[in-house]
């Protein structure tokens, strides 16, 4: 087994994106890559915390490989929006990959750099490309939410 974690914007439609892929075992919602330590969703929308809001994916990579995790990432989101998506806007909702090793940082650069040479965007990729750091899992309410709710209508 493996981990991803992606930040897409709003991390409702994001987990719901990968959760549909054969080989994603378990998904969790929540927040990443910021300096608080345990922050709440309240503290993460005050856009002071620095965290993403982000999807941990848990996946096996005999049955679904990392690159087809990219790709189904590149494709949820517009990752030339900085610091939004759609509607929603804040440093929360950030395009971001955080990676777990080596491998999925070589893969998560290179991935990008073949979509900014494909001429698909007319402006620069700004999805932020760091190692992992603490996933604080959101509050109870926010997992699997449009599985809980019959839906929604996040960006994705």
């Amino acid at each position: 087994m493996a981990k991803a974690t992606f930040g897409a914007g709003c991390f409702w439609g994001v987990e719901e994106t990968f959760r549909q892929i054969p080989g994603v075992t378990a998904t969790a919602v929540g927040y990443s890559g910021g300096r608080s330590s345990n922050p709440t969703y309240e503290d993460v929308c005050s856009d002071e915390t620095g965290h993403a809001e982000v999807v941990e994916v848990d996946y096996d990579p005999k049955v679904v490989p990392y690159d087809r995790l990219l790709d189904v990432f590149w494709e949820s989101h517009n990752p030339t929006q900085l610091n939004r998506q759609g509607p929603d806007v804040g440093t929360q909702y950030r395009s971001a990959i955080f990676f777990h090793d080596a491998e999925q940082e070589k893969a998560a650069r290179a991935s990008r750099d073949r979509l900014a040479a494909s001429g698909k965007f007319a402006r620069p990729i700004v999805t932020e490309i760091s190692p992992a750091q603490p996933f604080w899992r959101a509050e109870e309410y926010h997992q699997r939410y449009f599985e809980k709710r019959g839906g929604g209508s996040c960006h994705v």
